[in-house]
């Protein structure tokens, strides 16, 4: 009776393990760089009232300085893959943070616009490399059972700078002209000063440390920052098979082919790729570039704007609508962190994606009645508030982290951080030239016109999900490589690895029973 019962036993799912609060505070800590983004992002959108005002800027202009950070911050991304292969990925988080901080400073010193731009520019290379490192560095560090969760910090952090630069400009929009925009662009320098701090507690990301060679400190980092002591030799035994380590090797330092320190990289992204890594180039190219196009930064950056057009006319309930937008925002972000690993990557993108072309389509028909119309139309603007934060709780359930985490996950470890570089390059590019064409896009097709055109982007993008994403849920990145490369035959492929997986364990089980027989 009792070996029955061990016997049953023995077959029990093991307990779920809880969630690792190491792999989380160093989750939490490098994902902080990602506050300069968002808050930057929000700053700008009501500070530019008033920097127009200050310095009688043209539209074009005001275009201009608002989306072109995002064009400088490609320096940045583009630098950031062979930087942190070469100083590390906890070094390069403490570069971007002081380049920030330096470009903060400079804006809100800013006395002309020609100051003003140069202050974009450093701030600009600064957010290049925070976006790139953030994901990068997580996915590394986390286990495989909580990757989505931990991975989707970059973005809650993005949307919490958001709603930091929206309250900074509530805070300091009663003060002088010439004073509060400066306080509101300036104050920006702090927290990269607490971001450059909390790095120094973080351990290095482990799988750096095997392309460097250093193996004990890398099984000291997976000891600690994986669910368990089994589940830390595996990752081991995975990221030494993708730098080229024989298992059997077990010193404490090992040389390491010079391939695994970058050389030949891009030629086995761009010029040679393997038909995987073909696959899994387009995917993260095409989830950065849709995320931008559908129009998520023309809402964040000119939100102000919109409830302008839509009928809210002063300054400050601009502002406090802008605000609402980021509570909203960073709300539906958090309940996103704990469903990516419960519901799996591929329904939440799918659900987001479709939830905001019916809200940027009730935005559209909103604005283009308002501006037709010869009256107040209070239903209008409700719509349109309604529909502006619909599409941005519904951008931050799925688009939003989700992105950053796909993107992260899927790039074998030799090509990942010139691979996530690639990504955030055509995230930085669409963005850039949405934020810089949408005054002259609304102009010239009317404001709803604009909305209606994100929409039918978004429904492009919809079926390009559909048709070509796999489910990364539950794989360890080294499984990566082999769900791609079929590309619209990707379901086979899936189920032919689930069929393989089931087996194997099968076999497994098999020789166990054998055993305790």
């Amino acid at each position: 009776m009792g070996d029955s019962a061990g016997q049953i036993s023995a077959f029990e799912p093991p307990p779920k393990p809880k969630r690792n609060k190491y792999a989380l505070a160093c989750s939490f800590l490098a994902s902080m760089t990602s506050i300069l983004l968002g808050y930057d992002i929000g700053v700008m959108s009501g500070a530019i009232l008033y920097i127009q005002r200050d310095l009688r800027l043209s539209r074009t202009q005001k275009e201009v300085i608002m989306g072109i950070l995002n064009v400088y911050s490609l320096l940045g991304s583009a630098a950031a893959g062979r930087t942190s292969d070469w100083i590390g990925r906890r070094y390069t988080i403490v570069f971007a943070g002081a380049i920030f901080f330096v470009g903060a400073l400079l804006m809100g010193f800013a006395t002309n616009y020609a100051f003003l731009m140069a202050g974009r520019f450093v701030a600009g290379v600064g957010v290049g490399y925070a976006l790139m490192i953030a994901p990068v560095y997580t996915a590394e560090v986390s286990p495989a059972a909580s990757r989505g969760f931990l991975t989707s910090f970059p973005e809650v952090f993005i949307n919490f700078g958001i709603l930091l630069g929206y309250v900074s400009n509530f805070a300091f929009s009663k003060l002088r002209l010439e004073l509060g925009w400066r306080l509101m662009l300036g104050v920006g320098a702090i927290p990269s000063v607490f971001i450059a701090l909390g790095v120094l507690a973080m351990p290095e990301s482990p799988r750096w440390l095997v392309m460097q060679g250093r193996l004990r400190d890398a099984k000291h980092v997976l000891d600690k920052t994986s669910d368990s002591l089994a589940e830390s030799k595996l990752r081991l035994a995975e990221i030494k098979e993708a730098a080229g380590i024989p298992q059997d090797c077990d010193d404490d330092v090992v040389a390491v082919s010079r391939k695994s320190h970058g050389e030949g990289v891009w030629r086995d992204l761009l010029f040679r790729p393997t038909p995987a890594v073909r696959h899994i180039l387009l995917c993260a190219v095409g989830i950065h570039f849709f995320q931008q196009c559908t129009g998520i930064d023309s809402v964040v950056l000119y939100s102000p704007e919109i409830f302008k057009r839509a009928g809210i006319k002063d300054d400050t309930h601009q502002l406090l609508a802008t605000m609402a937008v980021g509570f909203v925002k960073t709300l539906f972000i958090l309940v996103a962190t704990f469903l990516l690993d419960k519901v799996g990557r591929r329904p939440l993108l799918l659900s987001s994606m479709a939830g905001m072309i019916v809200s940027l389509v009730g935005l559209a028909i909103g604005l283009t009645i308002i501006e037709n119309s010869e009256r107040r139309l209070i239903w209008a603007i409700a719509l349109c508030l309604a529909a502006v934060l619909s599409y941005v709780a519904l951008f931050s359930i799925g688009m939003g982290p989700i992105t950053w985490v796909y993107s992260s996950e899927i790039f074998p470890l030799r090509l990942r951080a010139q691979g996530c570089s690639i990504g955030v390059a055509a995230n930085r590019v669409t963005s850039g030239a949405l934020s810089m064409s949408f005054l002259s896009l609304s102009g010239a097709i009317s404001i709803g016109g604009a909305f209606f055109l994100y929409a039918g982007l978004a429904v492009i993008a919809l079926s390009f999900f559909y048709l070509l994403y796999p489910e990364t849920q539950g794989r360890t990145l080294e499984e990566m490589e082999n769900l791609f490369g079929t590309f619209f035959r990707w379901r086979a492929t899936a189920r032919a690895l689930k069929e393989n997986q089931d087996e194997k364990e099968n076999n497994d089980g098999s020789g166990t029973a054998v055993v305790s027989h």
